[in-house]
């Protein structure tokens, strides 16, 4: 009786891939949430929530390299995986239903898993990379450790028309051609293995980090752990990927970001 509810549940593949990735994601902006509050009530993250549950770059010095670092990953992960896991959840259901139909749907978990684990892993690299990139601009003054933002809007200026050129670019184009066709992707790359399910979770993250990576460096304009700011960046990624004039979007917000960025470096945008 047992075994034959567990085969009932796994048949239903579809649906706990689905439960997983919105769980995981809502954890993720909770953790987002409670980390703005806090920075913007002035309370003391230290004393109220565990240093390690938080994962706040912000409670330890940066002059401590390790300790730093580590923080700053852990933040940076939550933030990426709260920002990209709701615009790739497309990707992983197809796949999760396609590897179904080579196996049973139980046996589909798994690759599932592993597919969904690799594009992560890709995000989880950028996350130390961002890291480590927060730490040298902190120490060299650059930007803010209280806010995470540049103290010099026109270096925010400069970030912003970057990433506004870069949407009009080729290879933004495929990256972004690629995170829009689930299915010519899956059926152009397809592998029916393991190896087949970690090689297409490999290139499915490096093809959206080429799509959002530019994106998620403006972050670093209003302030890495502002939480408009975030969910903002995050609405504009899954726009772009999914819905049917999402490329258009993404043109006329590039045109938009060249423009603010050139107020922002005249001295007239915000500060």
């Amino acid at each position: 009786m047992a075994t034959s509810v567990l085969d009932r549940a796994l048949a239903r593949s579809s649906w706990i891939v689905g439960f997983c990735l919105a769980l995981i994601a809502a954890l993720a902006w909770l953790w987002l949430w409670r980390q703005w509050i806090a920075m913007s009530s002035g309370a003391d993250v230290a004393m109220s929530m565990p240093d390690m549950d938080m994962g706040g770059a912000m409670m330890v010095s940066p002059a401590d390299f390790w300790a730093y670092l580590v923080s700053a990953f852990v933040m940076w992960l939550l933030m990426m995986v709260a920002m990209m896991l709701p615009s790739a959840a497309p990707m992983i259901l197809l796949y999760g239903r396609l590897a179904g139909g080579a196996r049973t749907q139980g046996a589909a978990l798994l690759p599932t898993a592993l597919f969904a684990g690799v594009y992560l892993a890709v995000w989880a690299a950028f996350s130390l990379a961002a890291a480590l990139a927060q730490w040298l601009l902190i120490r060299t003054g650059a930007v803010s450790d209280v806010t995470l933002a540049f103290g010099d809007q026109r270096i925010g200026g400069v970030l912003l028309i970057a990433a506004g050129l870069y949407q009009t670019t080729a290879l933004k184009r495929a990256c972004l051609d690629s995170c829009r066709s689930p299915m010519s992707f899956l059926m152009r790359y397809w592998r029916p293995s393991w190896a087949g399910a970690a090689r297409l979770g490999l290139m499915h993250g490096l093809y959206c980090l080429g799509c959002c990576a530019v994106l998620m460096a403006l972050l670093f304009v209003f302030g890495v752990m502002n939480l408009v700011w975030v969910a903002a960046l995050s609405l504009f990624v899954l726009i772009e990927k999914a819905i049917p004039f999402g490329q258009r979007i993404g043109l006329i917000a590039g045109v938009a970001a060249i423009v603010l960025g050139g107020i922002m470096i005249l001295g007239i945008g915000p500060a």
